[in-house]
């Protein structure tokens, strides 16, 4: 049994979670429930890896060997039931940077990129810092925080200048994990207007659906020749800043062109990629295992402690990530007066729904991700904040 309970001091770390609040927020020493890390240790088999490959004390140029690739293919098979051919897969310093990458690959400066908000904040940026158009459908939504693909929207939109759909899976952040038959929709959708799908799968691995995560890849070849599927380590064994992502590209043409982007900006792993993969594929499952319990219970936790306490907040239990979408409008208080409540008043920081696009200044996204009781001390500063208005 791991101790997710356990409370480790991230302060003074380096660690922007914890120490950068006043860079991001305008203020220090706040309670943080914003960016999407973990506060739990990663697994004993991790670490342990690690440590092993410190201790050889040698760190100059990294290559990988045919096991990590073989660790890759075997850990989407057995968890994702998706059979990967070794070639099809490129190792990217993290999943943004191969979001950027991959625009470039697929489109060229003027070329439209569709995405569906809110959605997470690279997105819009990795379109519009590169010279590309960007398109922006809201997913439709039921107003009580389950949302769905609004099909009708995207065709109105798509012109024969748009080429990629980027698309979040799970979706970051919503929470929501894609049915097979909304997948298909996104498929034939992409396949009559000939987009590419840019797919960021870096959350598949933390899912409580009973039928669990479709990658992309399992829709069969009129999927597979139009996607870049983009799966990591980070999110999933709390690896962020080891940068270690693996971009999986099934058709050859596509992968070339991608690749070709790759090569130019001399992206290669690092000392601790491969060692960092094999501690989590082959020897951090069971860790993996405790650790969506003890997310899952954690949402269900904040949920549950919204309604008991009769907070004027309101969410969704999210089908897959850590992160849950807060639906603020029972506040009362303008977009502009949200932000400053979590702040100034409740000591709390979580992300602005602004950062997922700009229709969504009555939400916040908070991250779960931490001992339950950082939670229960978060939903108590909300609670006498509350109590003092």
């Amino acid at each position: 049994m791991y101790d997710f309970d356990q409370v480790v001091d991230r302060k003074g770390t380096g660690c922007l979670k914890w120490d950068q609040t006043k860079t991001y927020f305008g203020k220090g020493d706040l309670l943080p429930l914003w960016i999407a890390d973990m506060d739990f240790p990663t697994a004993p088999g991790i670490q342990q890896k690690l440590q092993e490959r410190l201790d050889q004390g040698v760190f100059g140029y990294a290559t990988l060997s045919p096991r990590y690739y073989q660790s890759v293919v075997s850990w989407m098979s057995r968890r994702h039931q998706y059979l990967v051919q070794p070639e099809w897969i490129t190792y990217t310093a993290g999943v943004v940077p191969a979001l950027y990458m991959a625009v470039e690959a697929v489109t060229d400066p003027g070329d439209q990129v569709m995405i569906l908000t809110p959605v997470y904040g690279p997105f819009f940026r990795s379109i519009q810092e590169q010279g590309r158009e960007l398109v922006s459908i809201p997913l439709d939504h039921d107003g009580q925080g389950y949302y769905r693909l609004d099909l009708a929207a995207m065709e109105a939109a798509v012109t024969d200048r748009t080429k990629a759909l980027l698309f979040c899976s799970p979706h970051n952040p919503v929470g929501r994990v894609w049915s097979w038959a909304e997948l298909e929709q996104v498929v034939d959708f992409c396949q009559r207007h000939n987009l590419v799908i840019i797919d960021d799968e870096i959350h598949n691995d933390l899912v409580y659906t009973p039928g669990g995560f479709i990658t992309l890849g399992r829709l069969g070849p009129e999927a597979e020749c139009r996607s870049i599927i983009c799966t990591a380590i980070t999110k999933t064994f709390n690896l962020a800043d080891l940068q270690v992502s693996n971009i999986l590209i099934p058709d050859p043409t596509l992968r070339e062109r991608f690749q070709k982007v790759v090569r130019r900006y001399h992206v290669t792993p690092h000392a601790f990629s491969e060692p960092a993969l094999l501690g989590a594929y082959e020897q951090a499952e069971d860790w993996l295992d405790e650790l969506l319990v003890y997310l899952e219970g954690n949402i269900d936790f904040f949920c549950g402690e919204l309604n008991r306490r009769s907070l004027p907040l309101s969410c969704r239990k999210p089908e897959g990530t850590y992160l849950v979408w807060v639906d603020c409008r029972g506040l009362g208080l303008p977009d502009a007066e949200l932000q400053p409540f979590f702040v100034e008043q409740c000591g709390l920081a979580v992300n602005p729904g602004t950062d997922f696009g700009p229709d969504w200044g009555q939400y916040v996204r908070f991250n779960l991700a931490c001992p339950r009781a950082t939670i229960s001390k978060a939903l108590d500063r909300i609670e006498a904040a509350l109590a003092r208005r």
